[in-house]
């Protein structure tokens, strides 16, 4: 399929990618490393070619992990989000029907984030922003920084005004969260355990705690088919509305209006990026609908040719599990569209 859109699509300023190499070392197995920073820090070149090869029309760009939300000082998370959105808008500037980026922001102060963001879609045309989960402050790193809080509103309200999805992405455990769980436990960073049950927590914190009933037009993105929600969507469904909201009834507390896949079907999305699984398409493609699954990679993380060849090659499997041709073109690049209201690019009607 030519003109397939991918955006969790990650760069490094390159000044730090050589010196992330043990950041790298979590995700990347060791023969594999060196492809990796050659790419990752450089987001068109060979990265672009290979997409051209593998019928990728569209790729939007993000700040790769901890990004903005390892770094605990405010000022400093600032204006690191500010340099590597000036650099990946250099970047890109000459392939306006290539490639677009998300916004990358510090979570410190919501309402400068909300700054940050409406800068880079007004100024340079940037699709929204992808945000790394909670943002580590406090003089240890050790406070997390929840957007589920009401003193968040300030900045989703500012997401629905511009009408941009907000992409809550992975970060590896940092501090005492990794020295607690996953010192002995190493091998499960990252997408073998620690990336769903980090996300899925702040997702799901987001939903019972009222943010989409307060913004009901809000755009969530979550990546890796969702980070293992959809497959206990009955069971965490079924206590929310049976015993935790009538709990929270008896205590005078507000919780979630809607049940949990109301969400799912009206506000988030779901990617595929990393998760090349038929099988698992149609298991939540059964749940949410193909209008709420788009394609994606998860380069250089995972390698673009991976993921084009199996959405391409499993094609007729896809098809019937998504419930057609029309929906399977619809998860390629016609979600994508309308979402991130691309109008035309390169392959865009192939």
């Amino acid at each position: 399929m030519r003109g397939k859109v991918s955006f969790e699509e990650a760069y490094e300023i390159p000044a730090l990618a050589d010196s992330s190499r043990d950041q790298a070392a979590l995700y990347i197995a060791p023969k594999d490393l060196e492809r990796y920073l050659s790419q990752i820090k450089q987001p068109t070149g060979e990265r672009l070619d290979l997409s051209n090869q593998h019928g990728i029309g569209y790729t939007i760009s993000s700040l790769t992990v901890p990004g903005c939300q390892g770094i605990t000082d405010k000022a400093k998370a600032e204006k690191h989000a500010r340099d590597a959105n000036d650099w990946i808008a250099k970047e890109i500037k000459a392939y306006p029907d290539r490639m677009g980026a998300f916004a990358a922001l510090s979570m410190h102060d919501p309402a400068q984030a909300a700054q940050e963001l409406e800068r880079c879609v007004k100024q340079y045309g940037f699709h929204g922003a992808l945000v790394n989960n909670w943002q580590h402050a406090g003089a240890d790193g050790e406070t997390y920084l929840f957007y589920d809080q009401p003193e968040y509103d300030v900045f989703w309200k500012k997401c629905v005004e511009l009408d941009v999805p907000f992409y809550l992405h992975p970060a590896a455990p940092m501090g005492n969260h990794f020295k607690q769980f996953y010192e002995q436990r190493r091998y499960l960073v990252g997408p073998p355990e620690s990336f769903a049950i980090d996300v899925s927590l702040h997702v799901l914190g987001l939903i019972t705690n009222g943010v989409f009933d307060r913004h009901p037009k809000l755009k969530l993105i979550v990546g890796h088919l969702g980070e293992r929600m959809p497959q206990d969507f009955w069971r965490t469904n079924h206590w929310l509305r049976d015993v935790e909201r009538p709990l929270a009834e008896s205590r005078g507390d507000v919780m979630c209006k809607q049940d949990l896949v109301y969400y799912f079907k009206n506000n988030i999305y779901l990617t595929t990026s990393g998760h090349f699984s038929t099988e698992t398409v149609k298991f939540v493609c059964d749940y949410v609908g193909a209008d709420r699954i788009l394609f994606s990679v998860d380069s250089p993380y995972e390698k673009i040719q991976d993921g084009a060849s199996w959405y391409d090659n499993d094609k007729e499997n896809l098809s019937k599990a998504l419930g057609g041709a029309d929906n399977y073109a619809k998860v390629g690049r016609e979600n994508a569209k309308n979402l991130f209201k691309l109008g035309t690019y390169h392959d865009s009607t192939a």
